[in-house]
């Protein structure tokens, strides 16, 4: 069974089941955690913004231009910033570590 760990805006850490192929904003969505995603993981908004752990950033693929405009219109981004929409689980991403963002 493959993981992801997500820590919501108040700092508590979940570890949610992952299957490979689901968005990470799909997997957070499912279990139940604060995530808006209003788009429904089209890139289209920025509202399922997170912060990926440092360690992680070189495992994903680097943000393509679309996701880039979205986060331009997000609130408090850093060079941690992804949209979880745009992250695909693989099981090279087992252990996979996220922060939601604050709205």
């Amino acid at each position: 069974m493959s993981n992801i760990w997500v820590v919501d805006r108040e700092g508590v850490e979940y570890q949610l089941e992952a299957k490979s192929g689901a968005k990470v904003m799909e997997i957070i969505r499912g279990a139940g955690l604060p995530i808006e995603a209003s788009c429904g993981g089209c890139c289209a908004c920025a509202t399922c913004h997170c912060y990926v752990d440092r360690e992680w950033l070189p495992k994903l693929n680097p943000a393509d231009e679309e996701e880039l405009d979205m986060l331009d219109m997000a609130f408090d981004v850093n060079d941690q910033s992804r949209l979880t929409c745009q992250i695909r689980f693989a099981e090279s991403l087992d252990g996979l570590r996220v922060t939601l963002a604050p709205v």
